[in-house]
């Protein structure tokens, strides 16, 4: 694992560790082998963020005035996402947030901006894509930076309040 994390510049938490150093999930990527893949599902969060900046009227006031060129509203979300906790791939476009660097970190299906909880957490996950995905998200999942974000934003699924 820690080749893994140093070629991709990442650094897993720790229940992903666990889990990776027991087994390989069902059509996730080899992190030993599939470079290539890898490299273009770390890219994916962006490049579906850009296209919906590009052809869905995407741009939050939080990022200033949306510039006038294609080229220079990419800079500025590139540099938005960059703030944001990287998203480490496990399967299709199911990703953990790498930070904070601890366990329980929910899992997110992302793709463009629509962005939704697919789990509390790596457990949960499972449970839900490989088990009975119309379970209901459990409460107080935690709250992730940018990413959160574009949860609540979008509205598709809220996330559960702490009981």
């Amino acid at each position: 694992m820690d080749t893994a994390q140093q070629r991709f510049d990442l650094q897993f938490p720790p229940d992903l560790v666990a889990l990776l150093l027991d087994r390989r999930p069902v059509d996730a990527p080899d992190w030993r082998t599939d470079e290539a893949a890898i490299r273009t599902s770390l890219n994916w969060p962006l490049e579906g963020l850009l296209f919906d900046v590009e052809n869905n009227d995407l741009w939050w006031p939080e990022w200033g005035d949306r510039p006038a060129t294609a080229d220079a509203r990419r800079e500025v979300l590139r540099a938005v996402v960059a703030r944001a906790p990287k998203m480490i791939p496990l399967v299709s476009h199911r990703y953990i947030p790498a930070a904070p660097h601890e366990a329980g970190n929910p899992v997110f299906s992302v793709y463009q901006s629509d962005v939704i909880y697919y789990g509390a957490n790596l457990a949960d996950y499972f449970e839900r894509e490989f088990g009975d995905p119309r379970l209901p998200l459990p409460a107080g999942i935690k709250w992730i930076r940018f990413w959160s974000e574009l949860v609540d934003r979008a509205g598709r699924n809220e996330r559960p309040k702490p009981a």
